[in-house]
């Protein structure tokens, strides 16, 4: 799978995509081939901040719980609902699928994290 270009990614296997100081996150399609069929998910409320790198929820499938890991630091601002009804819909499109939207502190800090092709790098 090719590895969409207008974001950066994590090597916990998340995605985030700038747009201003907003920034939309989600899980590689490495990720949710990893966990198998999704069928729960916890996410934050809007008005958590987050601090790089940590915890902002749990994803869970037929297979496992995995903690999801916020790429940079920020407030969030909103949450997809539509996923904790449907949480199988990251199997079918992750990459269309936002989990949250945050303000992000510092744009810089984005612009540090892996781009399409040194993700693809860190797969093998």
């Amino acid at each position: 799978m090719a590895y969409p270009d207008d974001r950066k990614y994590t090597k916990d296997h998340e995605w985030i995509r700038l747009s201003g100081d907003l920034a939309e996150v989600g899980i590689t399609d490495y990720a949710q081939q990893q966990l198998g069929d999704v069928v729960f998910m916890e996410l934050p409320e809007a008005g958590s901040h987050l601090t790089a790198g940590e915890s902002f929820g749990t994803i869970e499938s037929v297979k496992a719980v995995s903690e999801l890991f916020a790429p940079v630091a920020g407030e969030v601002v909103e949450v997809n609902d539509a996923l904790k009804n449907r949480p199988e819909t990251v199997n079918g499109d992750p990459h269309g699928s936002w989990m949250i939207k945050i303000r992000v502190a510092d744009a810089g800090a984005v612009a540090a994290l892996l781009d399409h092709a040194q993700y693809e790098g860190l797969l093998g």
